[in-house]
């Protein structure tokens, strides 16, 4: 598949610039931050939840996993992790486990872990399992402003 048609729109709407990044094919992003010799902790992993109210989706670097309690806590909610029928369905334009951390441009709410603001480059998942985009962390921080920022992750 290629580069998410959504995530382009996305970049170009706020007009940023990115610099795309081939690299083997790869189903995890920890193997993806590997295979495209890129930091794992600036690699942005979107994690999809959900509960009563609808879908989340939380960006963490990929070298960390989500803190359910921590995130309920943030948002006074009770998130569970979607299924997999459920994430494919929300993100048509992308390879499964490939989806891009831009969830307001598929109508979904999003949450930033606080550590993606401290980065100066990001890398994310462009829709597919062979290319990552590489931006500036300004470039991330004018894509997540309008997004809630706290402390979700653990190790």
């Amino acid at each position: 598949m290629n580069i998410s048609p959504t995530l382009v729109n996305q970049l170009n709407k706020h007009q940023l610039a990115y610099e795309t990044i081939h690299h083997r094919y790869s189903i995890s992003s920890l193997n993806t931050a590997h295979s495209s010799h890129v930091p794992a902790r600036q690699l942005v992993k979107p994690v999809i939840l959900h509960d009563q109210q609808g879908y989340l989706m939380a960006l963490v670097p990929s070298n960390k996993y989500v803190h359910l309690n921590m995130l309920n806590m943030a948002l006074n909610r009770n998130m569970a992790l979607a299924n997999e029928a459920e994430v494919s369905a929300l993100f048509s334009d992308c390879d499964f486990g490939a989806i891009p951390p831009v969830g307001d441009a598929y109508g979904m709410k999003t949450i930033v872990d606080n550590e993606l603001s401290e980065c100066t480059d990001i890398y994310m998942e462009a829709g597919n399992h062979t290319d990552v985009l590489h931006l500036s962390g300004d470039a991330f921080q004018t894509l997540t402003q309008n997004m809630q920022h706290a402390d979700i992750t653990v190790h």
